[in-house]
């Protein structure tokens, strides 16, 4: 039986390597004799998520689409005393395009009069990520920052005891796409913030729920193979 005519959609181009796994991956499920999984018509897809468990360090990527090209960084810095007894951590994500953007905030930098800035905002899940102005701040977004010493602990910052959902905009062709970056926040101070996964939205201009990693517009990107990709320094 011929397939019927299909509605015409909105063209997309996967990268080369993402749309060689997915058919690998539909291969696969042909074998196992389910060769109806969503992997077997890509196209169709227009979620991408890629699961992921990769310590935040300094110089950390993030590659959204699988390009090979990277769309934010993450920096951390450490400063301690000579004796180690007193330091602080501090936190911030930038993009690597600057066509790119963060879902932002603006706050205090003290608790006294002074002036406000920029800084990434920590949302929840289920947070519509799409065209808004007014949410998406360009440039280095401070996400938090921790000290110790012999008066305490302290925290500052959207991220100072959460984990949460990153808000992004970045560039395909030219073309403005929606995603988010989930990370993970345990002992910051000590290095315990980690990326556990990330998605992005095929479709240009079209917002994105945060949290969402299922359904029938979802693919998602085995973190053994199409993860490494988007992980790492480049």
């Amino acid at each position: 039986m011929r397939p019927t005519s299909r509605p015409a959609r909105t063209p997309f181009r996967l990268s080369d390597s993402l749309h060689h796994q997915l058919n690998m991956y539909a291969l696969a499920a042909s074998a196992a004799g389910v060769g109806a999984l969503v992997f077997a018509q890509p196209a169709e897809a227009k979620i991408i998520y890629t699961p992921a468990n990769t310590p935040i360090v300094n110089g950390t990527s993030l590659d959204l689409n699988h390009d090979h090209k990277v769309d934010f960084r993450f920096a951390t810095l450490v400063t301690e005393t000579p004796d180690t007894s007193a330091g602080g951590f501090f936190l911030s994500v930038f993009p690597a395009n600057p066509k790119n953007m963060i879902w932002g905030t603006s706050l205090s930098v003290c608790r006294t009069s002074c002036k406000r800035m920029g800084w990434a905002s920590a949302l929840g899940a289920g947070v519509r990520i799409g065209p808004n102005k007014k949410k998406f701040q360009q440039g280095n977004n401070p996400m938090g920052n921790w000290w110790w010493g012999i008066w305490g602990t302290g925290s500052g910052g959207p991220w100072k005891k959460a984990h949460g959902y990153l808000g992004l905009r970045f560039s395909i062709q030219g073309k403005a796409h929606y995603g988010w970056a989930r990370i993970a926040i345990k002992e910051a101070g000590k290095g315990g913030i980690t990326l556990t996964g990330y998605a992005y939205e095929t479709i240009p201009n079209k917002p994105i729920i945060t949290g969402k990693t299922k359904g029938p517009d979802v693919i998602t990107a085995q973190p053994a193979t199409l993860g490494r990709l988007a992980l790492g320094r480049k």
